[in-house]
């Protein structure tokens, strides 16, 4: 092995073991804060016990699990964004400037400082300027 290949190796690892200290260091901090919290202002407020940190990561934990900041969010966004452009990519110039005329009636309005109509009913003209 050639000293570049040991110095590659060596440096990869030394990068993985500061990143698991920085994953560490931020768990750790936002449990702390976490747990701060909730003993500051739950047991006042609703009557609970007090918790101990390894609770609060679980917490934190289980609300990511339940409530979001799961990884496939923004790839779902990216699958949009290509479906998107992939039936942008298949529409007529005229089914294009349908669209853009369709979008700009909606949107522009905003700009003029006029609300655009409410699915509810409500015309363009019965709402206050």
């Amino acid at each position: 092995m050639s000293h570049s290949q040991v110095w590659d190796r060596s440096h990869w690892a030394l990068k993985g073991v500061k990143i698991v200290a920085l994953v560490a260091v931020f768990i750790g901090l936002f449990g702390w804060v976490f747990m701060s919290l909730w003993n500051w202002l739950v047991p006042d407020i609703f009557g609970l016990k007090p918790i101990d940190f390894w609770h609060a990561v679980g917490l934190l934990i289980l609300s990511r699990i339940l409530f979001g900041g799961r990884p496939g969010f923004l790839h779902r966004r990216g699958q949009w964004r290509h479906r998107m452009r992939a039936k942008w990519e298949r529409m007529s110039p005229e089914e294009r400037e349908k669209f853009r005329s369709g979008l700009q009636s909606r949107w522009c309005q905003f700009s003029e400082g006029r609300r655009p109509a409410r699915a509810s009913g409500i015309s363009q003209g019965s709402q206050r300027p």
